[in-house]
């Protein structure tokens, strides 16, 4: 079992399969990025060498994100390669939806179980303002496909103020009155090049309910207030669905944190927020034993921080969000 300094039992592994995307949304990267040349990122074999070893050290849950991780070559067999692999009993995704109308039943079939789905927004100029080449009824097309398939969904909503921090929040909640879906709003966090706009987007929990509430009604505490995962979980009067508010920045959740990052690169992130890294790919492409890996990464894993440092104006530069993956 992986234990960190401060006693929590770290068991989930988020991986981003690459850097790339398919979309370019505002809050994540600038328009005009460059992404990584193929070689210099995790090849399949060494995904799957360190599934293995994680799950050596007590982790089971896995995530697969990107970038965009459905434009990764290979996608649905690397996907079955991971959900059938010993010691793994969650592999989920969180995707824009773009592609998932075509590969959302092969990702079923392949073993995955759930799939987040980012949708900021259901006003079709407004989506493509927010991601700058997207339409929205791509992702519908998605989320649709992937209910069909039989997997679990839950959306994602970045809310971003003076882009989608109004009626458009509403119009997202009410979508739990008829579905069985967790919509889910999260937090712009600041990172590298676009942290100044970031840190002027950010929208609190307490706004948004109180905007939700005065819409569409009271919101009840669901579980009695423990988190699912990172996120606080509300419902409105007769909902099918729930409504879940992640906020990283201005109530973090530490001490119930049991996650680390792998990026496309093969750096293994202990924090979101922290810009420490543990390189793993160059000592598997120097020949390192299993023995020595588990090393790195259990060494690495015990020195995971507890918490962001934004509140000190210390802001994690070295990457932006889709270098890290979500």
């Amino acid at each position: 079992m992986a234990i960190d300094q401060y006693g929590r039992s770290i068991n989930y592994l988020r991986i981003s399969l690459t850097d790339k995307c398919n979309l370019r949304c505002v809050y994540c990267m600038p328009e005009d990025i460059t992404f990584r040349p193929r070689a210099e990122l995790l090849q399949d074999d060494e995904i799957l060498r360190l599934v293995r070893l994680f799950t050596e050290v007590g982790f089971h849950k896995f995530r697969l994100t990107g970038g965009e991780p459905t434009v990764r070559a290979n996608c649905v067999e690397l996907v079955d390669a991971i959900a059938h692999s010993p010691g793994v009993k969650t592999v989920v995704m969180t995707t824009n939806g773009l592609l998932l109308d075509k590969m959302a039943q092969p990702l079923a079939d392949a073993g995955l179980q759930r799939v987040n789905i980012s949708i900021d927004t259901l006003d079709p100029q407004k989506f493509k303002k927010l991601t700058r080449w997207g339409e929205v009824g791509d992702v519908w097309r998605g989320i649709y496909a992937a209910e069909a398939a039989g997997l679990g969904v839950k959306l994602n909503s970045v809310v971003v103020r003076g882009y989608n921090d109004q009626q458009d929040v509403v119009d997202m909640a009410r979508l739990t009155l008829e579905n069985a879906w967790q919509v889910r709003f999260i937090e712009m966090m600041p990172f590298g090049d676009v942290a100044d706009f970031q840190q002027a987007g950010i929208v609190s929990e307490q706004e948004l309910r109180k905007r939700i509430a005065a819409a569409l009604g009271p919101l009840s505490v669901v579980n009695g207030g423990q988190l699912d995962g990172e996120a606080s979980l509300y419902q409105l009067p007769h909902a099918l669905g729930t409504l879940g508010f992640i906020s990283s920045v201005t109530q973090p959740f530490c001490a119930s944190c049991t996650r680390a990052r792998l990026t496309a690169d093969g750096r293994l992130r202990l924090c979101l927020l922290r810009e420490r890294e543990v390189n793993l790919l160059d000592p598997l492409r120097q020949g390192a034993t299993d023995a020595e890996m588990l090393d790195i990464i259990t060494k690495a894993i015990w020195r995971k921080p507890w918490g962001h440092k934004l509140g000190q104006d210390i802001i994690p530069l070295n990457r932006v969000m889709s270098e890290i993956g979500g």
